[in-house]
């Protein structure tokens, strides 16, 4: 079953965000994910508070997103991370749509 890797990010700086998204990015690819969004326009409708920039990143299971996030590859580009933005950082499994709310 899929698994999705939700970030919610604000950039702290550009040129360690750059550094940042170069890194992970070649680290998803490796582990088999993909991107499905990649900080497009987000507007909150309802709750609050307001939206930062969004990124959905699918993984073809749970286990390989953990194996990703756990990798000395991605630990570099972790590194940056700290310097590079905010990030408020969710997993979630994908599901039965039929189940949904």
């Amino acid at each position: 079953m899929a698994a999705y890797v939700i970030s919610e990010v604000e950039a702290r700086d550009q040129a360690a965000m750059q550094a940042y998204r170069t890194l992970a990015a070649e680290t998803i690819a490796q582990y088999g994910g993909r991107y499905l969004v990649s900080g497009g326009a987000a507007d909150v409708v309802e709750g609050a508070p307001p939206a930062k920039t969004i990124i959905i990143v699918e993984f073809p299971s749970m286990a390989r997103a953990r194996e990703w996030y756990a990798s000395p590859e991605y630990a570099e580009a972790l590194k940056l991370r700290q310097t590079a933005l905010e990030r408020r950082l969710m997993f979630v499994e994908g599901g039965d749509p039929s189940q949904s709310l």
